[in-house]
């Protein structure tokens, strides 16, 4: 009789066992909102059940290494090891992430990296005011841009003490342009590639683990997902390029495509991401947990969890979250109510 009930007995386990990600992705807080930083950590994320941060810094510290790139608003080394205490004390693992190949700007402001060295470009002189473009892109092929980027990783890994980088490369839609002389003609795929395992190789010399973003690895035109959440710019081939130890985010906010099961059946682990739609977040949820049921170990085994992204700002996200200050934007609502949801359906999982 035991034998007969065993396989349904192991697949009510699966589904019930706390998932190893259990994270909420947010912009750093500004200098003025550390106590409401604080707070939030070791509070309100080990409530919910929160295991995962990452914080999302960019220029926003005051990089001893190259302050020529510091952004406004930037953190001190003080406030960033006062991030990370919070962190240990609640038992939650922090992932410092700096947007590394795109992301260089937004609207009209062009962020640190490029306003300190215009040389790195990879569209040098063009779309003035950042005009008729999404965002700026570095040029992964310029002799000397990786010895500020590594100088920029290694400081904040230290300061923070983490044990995980997250490198963001989401939504790169300027690369191998013809504006660039040193990638113009070349294959996009091998481009975006070969930036991941630079990346990855200097981290990998400190034993620390490299995070990104999946959609530039997922075909839009194959899968009908589009250019947003996925690649119509030639990069998803870069998927067979990458170290299979690169742990891939896998960002979906308007359905809950069956991506996650696709990148762990090509041998990587993955972690589902929605924004603020609740049902989307649920669905993620649900095909986790299905795939962890009923697949086989090595694939169920990579489907390591989730992680709410927010995209409204670490105060007004955290203020909706507590109730206090002014009404919050549309938007903010959504992704608290979101977060909330999926939080709550993972609690019953532990």
């Amino acid at each position: 009789m035991l034998r007969l009930f065993l396989p349904l007995i192991l697949v009510l386990c699966a589904q019930a066992a706390p998932l190893p990600v259990r994270g909420i992705h947010l912009g750093a807080p500004s200098p003025e909102e550390m106590p409401l930083a604080i707070r939030f950590i070791e509070e309100a994320l080990p409530k919910e059940g929160v295991n995962v941060l990452i914080l999302e810094f960019n220029y926003r510290y005051q990089y001893a290494s190259h302050p020529e790139v510091v952004d406004a608003n930037a953190l001190s080394a003080d406030q960033v090891r006062q991030l990370a205490a919070s962190c240990r004390k609640a038992n939650v693992r922090l992932i410092p992430l700096i947007n590394l190949l795109g992301h260089q700007s937004w609207a009209k402001t062009t962020f640190g990296l490029l306003r300190a060295h215009p040389e790195f470009d990879e569209t040098p002189k063009m779309y003035p005011e950042n005009k008729d473009i999404y965002c700026r892109s570095y040029c992964p092929r310029h002799p000397k841009v990786h010895g500020v980027l590594f100088d920029l990783i290694d400081e904040l890994m230290a300061v923070t003490g983490a044990d995980a980088f997250h490198a963001g490369m989401d939504e790169v839609f300027l690369l191998g342009e013809k504006e660039c002389k040193r990638c113009r003609g070349r294959n996009k795929a091998e481009l975006f590639a070969n930036e991941v395992k630079a990346i990855h190789a200097h981290l990998a010399k400190q034993k620390k683990e490299l995070w990104i973003w999946g959609d530039r690895l997922i075909d839009g035109k194959v899968t009908g997902i589009g250019k947003w959440e996925a690649s119509v710019n030639d990069t998803a081939a870069a998927l067979a390029l990458i170290p299979k130890d690169v742990v891939i985010n896998d960002w979906h906010y308007e359905a809950p495509h069956a991506t996650g099961t696709y990148f762990a059946l090509s041998g990587f682990r993955v972690v589902s991401s929605p924004w603020k739609k609740t049902p989307v977040a649920l669905g993620q949820l649900a095909q986790i947990r299905d795939a962890r049921a009923h697949s086989t170990k090595p694939v169920g085994d990579r489907m390591l969890g989730m992680l709410q992204t927010t995209w409204v700002g670490f105060g007004p996200f955290v203020r909706a979250y507590f109730g206090e200050g002014e009404p919050p934007k549309q938007g903010v609502p959504e992704a608290v109510e979101c977060f909330r949801a999926l939080f709550a359906e993972l609690r019953t999982m532990n």
